[in-house]
């Protein structure tokens, strides 16, 4: 029994220092934070807003399409941000946002394109890459 919990806990200490050392090899998915968005978008960083709400249908199409996307080696200079649509209210007006469900990319410092109720992977990945 105490060699299946020693074998058991080596595996989860092996996938937790893998997961450590391979972090910085994905595309980061994070909370929207102002600072940190305008810093990266006037450093000309690979940057997508992501506006999504709870409650909203096409948001938990997209969210696990989202999650496969940031893990992409391809996808791994963009950070997504993942904006909440109902409490972002001066990131929405600013950025022009009237519907969840939104993607805005930005490459060098500029919005190269967005999407808004898209839900098939192959076109989400589309509008991503245009951040490369």
């Amino acid at each position: 029994m105490k060699a299946g919990i020693v074998k058991y806990l080596s595996g989860v200490v092996v996938g937790v220092c893998f997961a450590a050392l391979t972090g910085g090899a994905w595309a980061a998915e994070v909370p929207f934070n102002k600072a940190q968005f305008d810093q990266d978008v006037a450093a000309g960083k690979p940057t997508i807003v992501y506006l999504h709400a709870t409650w909203c249908p096409t948001c938990k199409i997209q969210t696990p399409i989202v999650e496969r996307l940031s893990t992409d080696p391809k996808l791994k200079s963009v950070t997504i941000f993942l904006a909440d649509y109902d409490t972002e209210v001066a990131l929405k007006k600013s950025l022009k946002v009237t519907q969840q469900s939104t993607f805005v990319v930005f490459k060098q410092g500029h919005e190269v394109t967005r999407s808004t109720g898209q839900t098939q992977e192959p076109a989400i990945r589309a509008t991503f890459e245009q951040a490369l």
